[in-house]
């Protein structure tokens, strides 16, 4: 699925706009990246929770040259998804999405 998707399945469900649909996952989503860059953790209950973790600098090699680069510490986005969803996924799916079924 898509941005482009996830648009236009909350315009069909809630019965709005595509544009009015596209401003509400668009504030979804740059709430999630605020609250990831001001260290802060999203906790959606019964989907999952983002977060940050520190990854340290180290030596790597540029594979083009094989030379060594130095690549520096930083913060990378991490989703952990709850036991609910991991069930849903692994039990064959949500009600919903039984129409999506692949034969």
């Amino acid at each position: 699925m898509t941005k482009a998707d996830l648009i236009e399945e909350v315009s069909r469900v809630v019965e709005m706009t595509r544009k009015e649909s596209e401003v509400i996952v668009e504030a979804i989503f740059d709430s999630i990246v605020r609250s990831l860059r001001g260290g802060d953790k999203i906790e959606i209950r019964g989907f999952g929770s983002f977060r940050t973790r520190q990854r340290q600098s180290r030596v790597g090699r540029n594979p083009k040259t094989g030379t060594r680069v130095e690549v520096p510490a930083k913060k990378i986005p991490y989703f952990k998804p709850s036991k609910e969803l991991k069930d849903v996924v692994n039990v064959g799916g949500h009600p919903a999405d039984d129409d999506d079924s692949e034969d």
